[in-house]
């Protein structure tokens, strides 16, 4: 029996990257998948993904940031799957700027999704776990929460998360809800391969430049994080809530 046979998950931004293989791994640990984004084509993929291997899984469309398309997400999860179980909370979206030049609009749109939408989906899924006094909910956070040059925006999202994971633990634990924040460092994604196009670095030579930087001498992988991902939302870390994991080939601070 796999740990999450019978279980329901909501992953966020789950059409590629980070969601998309935290989405297949928790497909793999027996969960009934629902891979949430930002359109259907965007999820086809990792749905098909799912399907191939035999698991189970629906597609979808939902703006992380507008209150009543995720209540509709949310209630449709649960009329086609059950009840939710399990949420990550991982759509996130890049602005970088130098704070003098960032402007409104891009600051608003990355706490709008990265808070606003761990918020919305975090209100929506535990009114479907307390009644089971059940559930698991994952935030994705990041190194750059401690501050990162061009990123003022990103960091005080990814900051905020963390403070946000932990209020969530504490008012969720007595109903038998763990609440955990993963904080992953370099991982190798469209996100940060766009981010290298953008700045007008070539992506293998950034990826180079930070394995020498980091202790294990690589970068991460979207699947580092699934693991962790898939051990919060386990039994094993039935006691485990609250906390920040950064997952970045070494110390973060």
């Amino acid at each position: 029996m796999s740990q999450l046979d019978g279980k329901v998950a909501v992953v966020t931004g789950a059409g590629r990257g980070i969601g998309g293989r935290t989405a297949v791994r928790l497909a793999s640990d027996g969960a009934a998948v629902a891979v949430v984004d930002i359109s259907d084509e965007a999820t086809v993929a990792t749905v098909a993904e799912i399907e191939a291997a035999g698991g189970r899984a629906i597609g979808v469309a939902c703006d992380v940031r507008d209150e009543e398309s995720v209540l509709a997400a949310a209630a449709r999860v649960q009329s086609e799957l059950g009840d939710i179980g399990v949420l990550v909370n991982n759509a996130g979206v890049l602005r970088d700027n130098l704070v003098f030049k960032m402007s409104a609009s891009d600051w608003d749109t990355v706490l709008g999704v990265h808070l606003r939408g761990a918020f919305l989906w975090s209100r929506a899924a535990q009114a479907q776990m307390v009644p089971g006094r059940w559930g698991k909910i994952v935030n994705l956070s990041s190194t750059s929460a401690t501050g990162n040059r061009g990123q003022a925006n990103y960091s005080a999202a990814k900051a905020g998360m963390q403070g946000f994971t932990k209020a969530l633990a504490i008012e969720l634990g007595p109903f038998g809800i763990n609440v955990n924040a993963v904080a992953p460092g370099f991982i190798a994604t469209d996100m940060t391969r766009s981010t290298a196009e953008r700045t007008g670095v070539d992506f293998e030579q950034m990826q180079k430049a930070a394995s020498e930087r980091i202790p294990v001498r690589r970068v991460g992988r979207p699947e580092d994080i699934a693991g962790v991902i898939s051990f919060l939302v386990s039994e094993d870390a039935s006691y485990v809530s609250g906390q920040v994991i950064y997952v970045a080939g070494g110390p973060v601070g």
